[in-house]
């Protein structure tokens, strides 16, 4: 939804602006095309994290197949592109070689890609295009491990992953200290300061919370909640959310013989399995009550992990009777669905502004790095579009109404972030009604929603920052009212 200034016009003329500043420049000019190009082109969404976070995993668990990592680029700098398209094909970029096709071999879980004859370091980036309706609207990037800091305060990986990418899921442990430094990072400019955050923290090792305990998933919930509520944590990210994503690929890819062999295991009485589920040593190499040769234990154990076999155990015993139920439990129960949630309403939906971010960050730090006569005039233009585009205005009013600091009651504070585009968008959605709501009944309560807010926009016994944020509520009201006007639904 855009009121008053059209953001994407903005910032097109801002990018055409320019490259007429930069016409003698022709790197200069490469880049403000490539960011012209970039409006047109899915959203990117970058995968990152520390070492051994579960990027690959987690990547794997959205695509629901087995895609990633790419060969022995895990642990790489290489940046790792997973495109949609209509044929598999994947494509190799190195410093020191035009681009060449890397051989691809299919299973029956995803695919692998060879990298059999490329030196360490000699690759940058590997574009693997793959048939999926998961990249339909994204485009995923597996990246290289984030080590922290350095002594300048740069974290390398995550500067070129914030030049390159429109948003982020950002994998940690607990989502404290080196990781909270790295997210700092990007809010070192005037857009990063101004503009909406385009972070999404993800509590990846969720099955290992609390020593990997049966409720360890319920306990990493908890901790994502109170996370999203630190001040610190919820100014560098849209959200919070545990997802063990060996979990939910599991769940994902569970087969009829995996579930044979859990229900196999489920069979046996618990004080008698549960000595066994004590270690991945013990389970893999002992005597099981069971007959499982050591390649179904290794398999298992690589599905699932120690913990998933234990909750899927659990499951099957209390009624998980079929892979199907099995399956489903064990995805809703990984947070998997809370993170595809997460990624559509706060990423996805909001796709054209996240691009326009990121394109309005490139132009920022051209005219800072190389001034030339007109760049005073070029910045003004920048910081007006941070200032006026609506959009932004409602991203930063989701944010500010996240930490409480505006004092709205909760039943309004609520209200407001629904109307704003918190649970989505969509009309439907903004307004709190059924999808099949017909266009009058959606009028009827955006009217009602507009004049109600509009009253507390010029109540003169609010604090200013209330009567601001009820003022872009009335905007998000009055948007809505012109696009049902204009016949939308």
């Amino acid at each position: 939804m855009t009121v008053g200034l059209r953001l994407d016009e903005a910032v097109w003329g801002l990018l055409q602006r320019a490259l007429q500043l930069y016409r003698d420049n022709p790197r200069a000019t490469a880049g403000l095309r490539h960011q012209l190009a970039r409006l047109e082109q899915p959203l990117r969404i970058a995968v990152a994290g520390p070492w051994r976070s579960g990027k690959s995993t987690v990547l794997n668990a959205i695509m629901g197949e087995e895609v990633a990592p790419v060969g022995d680029a895990d642990g790489t700098d290489v940046f790792t592109w997973y495109e949609d398209a209509p044929q598999p094909r994947a494509i190799a970029y190195s410093t020191s070689h035009p681009p060449q096709d890397l051989a691809m071999v299919k299973s029956a879980t995803g695919m692998r890609v060879d990298l059999v004859g490329w030196r360490a370091g000699e690759l940058r980036d590997i574009v693997v295009r793959w048939p999926t309706r998961a990249l339909r609207q994204m485009t995923l990037i597996d990246t290289p491990a984030i080590t922290g800091v350095d002594e300048h305060g740069r974290a390398p990986v995550m500067d070129r992953v914030l030049r390159d990418a429109d948003a982020v899921l950002y994998l940690t442990r607990d989502g404290r200290g080196t990781d909270l430094r790295v997210l700092e990072t990007s809010r070192e400019s005037a857009v990063g300061q101004a503009a909406p955050v385009n972070v999404v923290l993800v509590l990846s090792r969720a099955d290992e919370t609390g020593g990997g305990q049966i409720d360890a998933l319920l306990t990493a919930r908890q901790l994502a909640r109170r996370q999203y509520r630190d001040p610190r944590v919820n100014a560098l990210c849209v959200d919070t959310v545990a997802c063990s994503g060996l979990i939910g690929l599991a769940g994902r890819m569970l087969s009829e013989s995996d579930f044979a062999v859990l229900a196999q295991l489920a069979r046996v009485p618990r004080e008698a399995l549960e000595p066994h589920l004590l270690s991945a040593d013990r389970f893999a190499g002992g005597e099981l009550p069971v007959r499982l040769d050591a390649g179904v234990r290794a398999a298992l154990l690589d599905r699932l992990g120690l913990f998933g076999v234990r909750l899927a155990t659990t499951l099957v015993r209390t009624g998980c009777d079929n892979r199907a139920k099995l399956s489903a439990e064990l995805i809703r129960r990984s947070g998997l669905t809370e993170l595809r949630e997460s990624v559509n309403r706060l990423l996805i939906d909001r796709r054209d502004a996240l691009k326009a971010r990121s394109a309005m960050v490139a132009v920022e730090a051209l005219l800072r790095a190389e001034p030339e006569p007109g760049t005073d005039e070029l910045l003004t233009m920048l910081e007006q579009i941070l200032a006026g585009a609506h959009e932004f205005q409602e991203l930063r009013l989701l944010a500010a109404l996240r930490n409480t600091r505006l004092g709205f009651d909760t039943e309004l504070a609520e209200e407001a972030r629904r109307l704003v585009g918190g649970d989505g968008v969509g009309l439907a959605a903004r307004l709190g009604v059924e999808h099949d709501a017909t266009t009058q009944q959606l009028w009827d309560v955006a009217a009602d929603a507009q004049w109600s807010w509009r009253n507390r926009a010029e109540d003169s016994s609010l604090r200013l920052t209330q009567r601001r944020g009820a003022q872009v509520v009335v905007r998000s009201c009055e948007g809505m009212l012109a696009e049902l006007a204009e016949g939308g639904r």
